[in-house]
């Protein structure tokens, strides 16, 4: 039996840069990043993608995305692992996180920031793509049994997706 290992790369939806004293960690959605947010996630659920781990940046526009795409999935928020290093993560730190993840969990779902996300979806695809847009997925499917593997091997199917689109 072949075993299948999914890994969902999301970007936070789009958020608020206009407020001089708020720090880029705490800054918010904005409506269209919340509405773009819930847009992804309804057609992932859809189409039966639903994670058995969410995985977010503890930066508010992050984590607010990612409790979107959790009451969608009917995911418990208090079941969302806040990783501080997917915050301001390299590709590399991305890739060692993934690494450490339990073999038994099949499909992954990480929330975090360009331009790191969209380095970390291109280091997986032969077809790259320019930025990962607010809101966007990348989902890789991989024929694995176990998460170490995944940064020696390319994934056997993959598609991006994004409010736009």
């Amino acid at each position: 039996m072949t075993a299948y290992k999914y890994l969902y790369i999301i970007r936070h939806g789009k958020s608020v840069r206009d407020f001089k004293d708020v720090p880029d960690y705490d800054r918010p959605l904005k409506e269209k990043g919340i509405n773009d947010s819930y847009k992804i996630a309804e057609k992932l659920m859809i189409k039966k993608n639903i994670p058995q781990l969410i995985m977010s940046s503890p930066a508010n526009r992050a984590l607010h995305t990612a409790l979107i795409f959790a009451r969608i999935f009917n995911y418990p928020v208090d079941k969302i692992s806040i990783i501080k290093d997917l915050y301001m993560s390299s590709e590399s730190e991305n890739m060692e996180l993934v690494k450490e993840i339990d073999n038994p969990i099949k499909s992954v779902m990480l929330f975090g920031h360009n331009p790191s996300f969209t380095d970390f979806a291109n280091s997986f695809l032969n077809e790259k793509i320019d930025e990962l847009p607010t809101s966007g997925v990348v989902c890789l499917k991989f024929e694995t049994d176990t998460w170490k593997n995944i940064g020696n091997i390319k994934p056997v199917e993959y598609f991006f997706d994004y409010p736009k689109k």
